[in-house]
């Protein structure tokens, strides 16, 4: 990471992307960025094993800090996860097991040195390099006396019921735990720990995390007399306030496992008009000067998606490297018309998930194969062997993305390959899978 960018240079990216929510000082802020490198932290919560494209908000933070000269620190809330945050949520979550957290804390470090530079890994060299910390770390020998004598006589609770997030919750049918309200205790302790062992004058996170960011300042200023700083970027949501990084079948995961690298571009590729700037903005490092070109081609030629090609390749870059980019790129030529290759089924049962598919048997494939007029209309691509038939003659039925010029055609167990399926095209875009029977 190049600590190539000024203070002012940073704080007027952060603006122009539109990353600048809240400050509780920004005079003062950029004060403290200006005396030298400082070290600031946001916190995540692993309540999975992987995360979500919500988190990239954050990771692209402290990226952008790193690479502007300062220290980041991923604090991930082992300790604070075991409670569950009560901002921006309508009900109390599951409270996980130490064990499962600790999973989760595995996956969710793993995923984030694509992100950021660490100390003392992959050649990193320089001062800022990046630290993963765990609040459970200095959490867990912290006896309930001491916490209530060194923290709690710090916390007037008339601030607390002030905070949105507990007002809310106090408001709502769930109503709030004892637990959750004391959430806001142990993130902000976090903050005050950061500041005394690490350096740490700085809390970003996103604009939901105003309430417990402020409260950590406050108690830094009682607890150690210092003054911190604290900042929120916007939440990550489509232009009618949903939030992004949710589709039909759930979140869009960072681990490929979860989320393939074909799924997360293809993501990235249907985002709508109306949101693409907004991500290009918040989520990449594409320059001011190439952002208004791509938002010049959106305003001109919407049909081109230009911006929402240049938003998936960058992303999955990012996220899954260049092999991850490869694959997504060849899959999503393959739904176009592209070479099947060596492509496997999985992949191909993910690219074809919404199409129609029927299964052949042993029997329907032996002797001289499945003849291609029938096949077409059990995959109800064609209604009957004469439209078959025309498609046919006007070159308009593929085979595993290879024009059929016979209508006599066979489907035969060669044609599968090392595969257990075959893709059939009738037209530009009509597609339906023949599988064999186990």
């Amino acid at each position: 990471m190049n600590e190539t960018a000024t203070t002012q240079t940073l704080l007027d990216e952060l603006r122009w992307r539109g990353l600048l929510s809240q400050i509780t000082d920004e005079e003062g802020l950029a004060e403290c960025l200006n005396s030298g490198m400082q070290t600031v932290y946001i916190g995540f919560d692993p309540t999975a094993s992987s995360l979500h494209v919500g988190s990239m908000m954050q990771l692209m933070m402290l990226r952008r800090f790193q690479r502007a000269g300062h220290r980041p620190i991923a604090l991930v809330g082992g300790a604070t996860g075991m409670i569950g945050d009560p901002s921006g949520k309508s009900e109390e979550r599951n409270l996980l097991s130490a064990e499962q957290l600790q999973v989760n804390v595995d996956g969710v470090a793993a995923q984030m040195r694509r992100f950021l530079g660490f100390e003392g890994e992959d050649g990193f060299k320089g001062e800022n390099g990046a630290l993963l910390l765990n609040n459970f770390d200095w959490m867990k020998g912290y006896s309930y006396l001491e916490f209530l004598r060194d923290v709690g006589k710090n916390f007037p609770v008339g601030t607390m019921m002030g905070k949105e997030s507990v007002r809310s919750r106090l408001s709502s049918e769930a109503g709030l735990s004892y637990t959750e309200f004391s959430y806001m205790l142990l993130q902000a302790y976090d903050f005050v720990y950061l500041a005394k062992e690490h350096g740490c004058r700085i809390q970003a996170g996103g604009s939901d995390q105003w309430g417990n960011i402020t409260a950590g300042i406050d108690l830094g200023r009682r607890m150690i007399g210092q003054q911190l700083f604290g900042m929120t970027a916007p939440l990550l949501t489509t232009s009618d306030g949903r939030k992004m990084g949710k589709t039909e079948s759930g979140a869009v995961w960072l681990d490929a496992e979860r989320t393939s690298p074909y799924a997360f571009y293809q993501y990235w590729i249907n985002v709508a008009d109306d949101d693409v700037m907004r991500c290009i903005a918040y989520l990449t490092e594409i320059d001011k000067t190439e952002y208004d070109e791509l938002a010049e081609q959106t305003a001109s030629n919407p049909g081109g998606r230009a911006a929402q090609k240049r938003l998936a390749q960058w992303m999955t870059e990012l996220v899954h490297s260049t092999e991850g980019i490869d694959s997504a790129q060849r899959a999503t030529q393959i739904l176009f018309g592209g070479e099947l290759g060596d492509t496997p089924d999985s992949q191909l049962r993910e690219i074809f998930a919404d199409v129609p598919s029927y299964e052949v048997t042993a029997e329907q494939l032996g002797g001289e194969g499945l003849w291609i007029i029938e096949a077409l209309q059990l995959v109800a691509l064609c209604s009957s062997g004469g439209e078959a038939r025309r498609s046919v003659k006007e070159g308009g039925v593929y085979l595993n993305n290879v024009r059929v010029d016979d209508e006599q055609r066979r489907i035969v167990p060669s044609d599968f390959g090392d595969r257990s399926i075959v893709v059939l095209r009738r037209g530009k875009r009509k597609y339906a899978l023949l599988s064999k029977s186990s």
